[in-house]
């Protein structure tokens, strides 16, 4: 294995008025921001560009999500009763709903504190660099390239500046709004109690002043998070597709098959 990092200029932007836009957004010059990477041909190296914490925290985050969709659908308008009328002790649909909700809800909240501790331990595929020019050059790129306004994409080891934008927008923003609002529809019940009382009672006052609308809020995002993931699983599997580099199955591995000219080149340790 041997650390990499791409040189600035190596793998250049080249904008539709001819300007090359020097450097790439997934460039760091933190010796830790290094990923490793096995020689497999003259051509291609595997590069490590999901390492197992991130992993983990996506199918953790899989899980959960999808947990609270579910049981979040069913708390809102119940989809299903119990077979045969009978007192509400016997089945208990609305609080095993509310349970995992309520348990996923901590573990979502959880994984993402971990997340954002990773982004000071992990490689350089595990933080984005929005406060870059470079970010938002190849950004407006991407999205022309969807737009059809270009016949190329630029190429990306890691997440394209696009893709690291939704995930800043619905994952970062999206998760802060979600876990604020659910959290004190959790402790609204108790609004004495510390946590109801010390951490989460100014939150109807940022988010529209009652209780009914933070509950909008919260529904309002949880529909986003809906349609992120719809649209995150087609354009994975659409650039598996494309770009035959193992897109899909590094989510699994961690592994990346990379043209060398895109990961430069170092001697293997």
């Amino acid at each position: 294995m041997a650390d990499l990092n791409v040189n600035p200029g190596q793998n250049p932007i080249i904008t539709e008025t001819g300007k090359e836009v020097k450097g790439t957004s997934e460039t760091t010059l933190l010796p830790h921001r290094a990923a490793k990477y096995n020689t497999i041909t003259n051509t291609h190296v595997k590069i490590y560009v999901w390492e197992l914490p991130v992993r983990v925290w996506h199918w953790i985050n899989f899980i959960a999500i999808f947990a609270l969709m579910i049981t979040g659908i069913y708390i809102g308008k119940p989809f299903a009763s119990a077979s045969i009328a009978e007192d509400a002790y016997y089945s208990y649909l609305m609080g095993w709903a509310r349970y995992i909700h309520f348990f996923c809800a901590f573990i979502f909240t959880a994984n993402m504190i971990f997340r954002q501790y990773w982004v000071f331990k992990g490689n350089r595929y595990a933080i984005s660099h929005p406060f870059r020019k470079i970010f938002w050059v190849e950004t407006w790129e991407t999205i022309k390239f969807y737009l059809f306004m270009r016949h190329k994409k630029p190429h990306f080891i890691g997440h394209n500046p696009l893709a690291q934008l939704s995930y800043i927008i619905f994952m970062g923003l999206g998760s802060v709004f979600i876990i604020f609002t659910g959290f004190f529809l959790y402790f609204e019940p108790q609004p004495e109690s510390v946590y109801g009382n010390m951490f989460f009672s100014w939150v109807p006052f940022v988010f529209g002043g009652d209780s009914y609308t933070v509950r909008s809020w919260h529904h309002l995002v949880a529909w986003a998070f809906m349609g992120f993931t719809v649209i995150h699983i087609y354009l994975a599997f659409r650039e598996d597709y494309l770009q035959r580099n193992g897109t899909m199955s590094s989510i699994f591995t961690g592994y990346k098959m990379e043209p060398k000219k895109y990961v430069g080149e170092k001697d293997e340790k």
